[in-house]
């Protein structure tokens, strides 16, 4: 009952099964139960497999009643506390695997009693220690097989390692992850050594040895290797001389992967005749390619190699002759640093199945002489700068290479032209063109490969049409992937396909005005994308059927015209990834699609959601759920207990009225919280203060009211975004805002707070620092589902703002850049606090609509990155601070409506901007107000001095200069923002 996914309690019942000799619940679903006892009262059993089942709890002693076992396997499972002394009595046990757990102690010496044993597996078993050397292991002379990766004590003594040499029949000998060392080396007595004449397979990776030592120290172990990995150590040094080479006369497979080894260390193992296997990913290898070939084919090596693994260095240069690895099979150079173009004389060995090289910064084409390989299988050309015409590049192919070809990988390239025949590949099954620059219309008498699985051509400029009769002999058609190109899809009616697709990729081609019905025939779906693809129908029952019967994964439609409502299954198999946005579905939003990880509804005219929240049952995975932009009203329903790892909760832009529910402050993993744009009323709840996490508040444009709690600047230390606008809020601003070091967006204007503004401002730490496009990282979230694991999920934060007189949304990574405070419309008095003039970074400043009163701060100026500032509608007097004139990016100035007084300083900023900027202020003058100063002085050059730096003076020409340019870098990169309103919905994506 292996992979049945079972669950649940295992019924006592199975003890009616007294003759059972096998008993096998592998890869089932028994999360944290604990393994039956009772299982140790089938005497009979010879055979039981509880792996890879999700089993907690202890193992039981009955276990050790089983005395005609001889196979017991509990990989895998969550096993904690020690391993019972009662499995020594099992003494016809041939395997044992209890790796992959959280055991811990001593493993008892009663397992040395296991003389029969073949196999034993204790490797990453938890914290499991080996008791007095291993002593106990000198009595398993049958064990062909031991691992004992992750334990930490073996640098304790050397006794076990002396006693495994004397195994007779040890064949693999696994140490992973045991934090050996140099040091253990140095310790060791070479005459205590015993070498082992039966040990072919030896794995010590991830310890933590730096010199060439290991090489000499596994050379004493056992000559006699076959297979030798040293992976993800922290190795500085080869062999010194091919001496560990020439003893290694056995040895055809060598991993050397992720360490730091660098060219000139493949000296050391060229002259392994029986070498077959060399993997060298991950290193500091910084040489030219041709130097690092050409040592590495002066021995014997050349003659033996079949695979050779390069990826993940720093090699510079072209690609070399490698024709002299007459037997090289694989070849591995991705994610390097070559250069140029393949020359067209290159020579490829005569053998070679397998090429990748894959990100690197190759240009040109493909040389014809890799198109007379005629063993070549696998293509891996993805993620250069090849920029030669796709038909040529396809004809340089065309030699017997079109006949053994499996995989040709092109995508992320330069590649131009159009889409080629490409029939004569027979053995085809993998073709990845996307994200090049294709283009031109794909001809309608087009051949794709009969044997193709995978084709993906998205990404490009490709027009015209495709029809069924481009897929009529691809049978065998997995993955179709044709997004974001200029394609209509016009198939036959009644078009049945020939093929059954896992993943179906449409986005943004033209399958409309109906929904497809050759999706009905389409029966293992997990992928699927027809967003933007003009479809104007309404939804079949059938197709709901499938979303929650087949087990999708991702499954996205958004962005046409689908229409009516979704039926609910009682099912919660729901696509993890679900993305149904800006369509026109109604009614009510069923329960089913509560199992997605990732639900966005958002702009459609869903009316009710009360049974998806209030359903019965604990929602463990939905980890975003966006109902921004729909139709549903009344009250928000008080059920958010049911939501565990809710990080995302979009319910912006509906009716609802009432309050905000208690329960939401059970949603102790939110990050975001978006409510704006409702008719929510009374106070903020306490209970949202259990929400440590959150990132995100927005509350604007509803009815809330009472004072702003102080708890918001208490509890919410990692709160970036803060919207309370157009509420009824009254008070004053609490100082425990001033602990939201790392607000970025403060927005609490058009409300009814009094009172002054805090001087305690000056601690937003993130409005004091500078940050940049490279700095912006998502917003994520843990998702833990059954079917793949735990997995990180992203979202993109927005948030509305008022700029230059106008409500515009900024996104993603513009917030990052975006550093504002907006207190406007407000009854806010006394004087601005002159410790705003700290916060450097801050771009948007609007204190306009309050009862200010006072002089604008004196060292105004040193708010060098201010692009807003508007303080109109106040009662601010005296004159305009001169330090003005340093902020040289200021676009939008308004000091309108207050009582300022005295001459506009000149700079060219100040005069820039519209009278309007300075109107109602009567007893202002000078430029750009027509009003002119008595005893005018005429413009000369100002130098300011800064009051903290120093005479640090700033050179009034070099700030016109670099306003210019600002100026227009401004135009182009805000642009779009400022100009489109209303704004159109985000869309997320994973």
């Amino acid at each position: 009952m292996d992979e049945f996914f079972l669950s649940g309690i295992i019924s006592k019942s199975l003890l009616e099964l007294q003759h059972l000799e096998v008993l096998n619940l592998s890869w089932n679903r028994f999360q944290g139960i604990q393994v039956p006892y009772f299982i140790g009262s089938l005497r009979n059993l010879r055979h039981l497999d509880l792996s890879n089942s999700g089993f907690g709890g202890r193992i039981p002693n009955q276990f050790g009643l089983l005395s005609h076992l001889n196979y017991l396997n509990l990989e895998g499972n969550f096993l904690e506390g020690s391993i019972p002394c009662q499995l020594g009595n099992l003494s016809k046990l041939q395997h044992l695997d209890l790796k992959d757990n959280s055991l811990e102690g001593n493993v008892p010496s009663q397992l040395g009693k296991l003389s029969n044993l073949h196999k034993l597996y204790l490797g990453y078993g938890g914290a499991l220690k080996l008791h007095d050397g291993g002593l106990w292991l000198s009595n398993l002379t049958s064990l062909t097989h031991l691992d004992l990766s992750l334990m930490a004590n073996l640098n304790n003594s050397h006794s076990w390692l002396q006693i495994i040499g004397n195994l007779p029949k040890l064949r693999e000998l696994s140490l992973s992850d045991c934090s050996l060392s140099d040091n253990f080396i140095h310790s060791l007595s070479p005459s205590k050594l015993n070498s082992s004449t039966s040990l072919s397979v030896f794995d010590l990776s991830w310890n933590k040895f730096t010199s060439s030592m290991i090489f000499q120290l596994v050379s004493n172990i056992s000559y006699n290797l076959f297979e030798l990995d040293l992976y993800g150590n922290n190795l500085l040094e080869a062999p010194a001389s091919n001496h560990f080479g020439l003893m290694m006369h056995s040895l055809e497979r060598l991993d050397l992967s992720s360490n730091r080894l660098k060219g000139e260390a493949l000296e050391s193992f060229m002259d392994m005749c029986t070498l077959q296997y060399l993997n060298i990913y991950g290193n500091n290898m910084t040489r030219d390619l041709s130097s690092i070939v050409h040592n590495l084919s002066s021995g014997c090596v050349r003659h033996s190699l079949r695979e050779l693994y390069l990826s993940y260095n720093q090699i510079t240069g072209s690609l070399p002759d490698f024709s002299i690895f007459s037997n090289l099979k694989i070849l591995d150079i991705s994610v390097n640093r070559l250069s140029g173009k393949i020359p067209d004389s290159s020579k490829f060995p005569p053998q070679l199945e397998s090429l990748s090289i894959e990100s690197n910064s190759l240009e040109g084409g493909v040389p014809k002489s890799l198109g007379s390989t005629c063993t070549l299988r696998l293509l891996h050309l993805s993620n250069n700068s090849f920029n030669e015409e796709l038909p040529l590049i396809i004809q340089n192919l065309s030699g017997c290479a079109r006949s053994s070809l499996q995989e040709l990988e092109l995508r992320m390239n330069q590649i131009k032209g159009t889409l080629p025949d490409f029939s004569t590949f027979s053995s085809l099954k993998t073709l990845s063109l996307d994200e090049n620059k294709l283009n031109g219309k794909i001809p309608k008498d087009i051949q794709f490969p009969t044997q193709l699985e995978t084709l993906k051509i998205n990404l490009n400029s490709l027009g015209g049409v495709m029809s069924d009769s481009h897929f009529a002999n691809m049978s065998k058609l997995k993955l179709l992937d044709l997004s974001d190109n200029s394609l209509a899809l016009e198939f036959s009616q009644n078009w049945t396909p020939t093929f059954q697709l896992g993943y179906i990729g449409l986005r943004s081609c033209k399958l409309g005005p109906t929904f497809p019905k050759w999706f009905h025939t389409q029966n293992d779906i997990e992928i699927l994308d027809i967003s933007n693809c003009g479809i104007s129908d309404f939804v079949p029952e059938w197709f709901w059927a499938k979303v929650a019967i087949q087990g999708m994964t991702k499954m996205n439609i958004s962005f046409n015209n689908l229409k009516g409502t979704i039926p609910n299954f009682p099912l919660d198999v729901t696509p993890h990834f679900v993305v149904l946005a800006s369509n026109q579905f109604e009614g009510p939003i069923p329960s089913f699609l509560r199992g997605s990880a990732f639900l966005d509804l958002s702009q459609n005219k869903f009316s009710d959601f009360s049974s998806f929240i209030c359903a019965n049952g604990t929602v463990e995975a939905l980890g975003q759920l966006d109902l921004s932009n729909n139709q549903l009203s009344g009250q928000i329903p008080d059920c958010w207990n049911h939501f565990k790892s809710l990080a995302y909760l979009d319910l912006s832009h509906n009716n609802f009225s009432g309050m905000i529910p208690t329960s939401m402050g059970s949603l102790v993993e939110l990050q975001a919280l978006l409510l704006r744009n409702n008719s929510l009323t009374k106070e903020i709840p306490f209970s949202l203060r259990n929400c440590i996490k959150i990132v995100m508040l927005d509350l604007g444009e509803n009815r809330l009211s009472g004072p702003i709690p102080s708890w918001i600047g208490e509890i919410y230390q990692d709160l970036q975004i803060l919207s309370l606008r157009k509420n009824n809020f009254s008070g004053s601003l609490p100082v425990q805002l001033c602990y939201l070091q790392g607000i970025q967006l403060l927005d609490l204007s058009l409300n009814s707070l009094s009172g002054r503004i805090p001087k305690c401002f000056k601690n937003f730490t993130s409005m004091t620092q500078k940050t940049s496009l490279i700095d912006y990282t998502h917003q994520g979230y843990f998702v833990s589902l059954r079917s793949i694991g735990q997995y990180m999920n992203y979202y993109d934060l927005y948030s509305l703002l008022t700029w230059k007189g106008a409500d515009h949304i900024f996104l993603n990574n513009e917030l990052l850049l975006l550093k504002s405070i907006d207190l406007s419309s407000n009854q806010l008095s006394e004087e601005i606090p002159m410790e705003i003039e700290d916060l450097f970074e801050l771009i948007s400043l609007n204190l306009s609509r309050n009862n200010l009163t006072g002089e604008i701060p004196s060292n105004i100026g040193r708010l060098t990155s201010l692009e807003f500032l508007d303080l109109s509608r106040n009662q601010i007097f005296c004159s305009i601070p001169t330090s003005l004139t340093q902020i040289d990016r200021l676009t939008m100035l308004d000091l309108s409506h207050n009582n300022l007084s005295g001459q506009i300083p000149i700079g060219t900023q100040l005069q820039s901007f519209d009278a309007s900027s300075y109107e109602y202020n009567s007893n202002l003058c000078g430029k750009p107000l027509d009003k002119l100063c008595v005893a005018e002085e005429p413009p000369h050059e100002q130098n300011v001095e800064s009051d903290e730096d120093g005479n640090f003076l700033i050179n009034r020409a070099f700030y016109v200069s670099m306003t210019l340019g600002f100026i227009t870098g401004l135009c182009g990169t805000f642009g779009s923002i400022l100009i489109s309103c209303p704004w159109q919905q985000v869309y997320f994506r994973c």
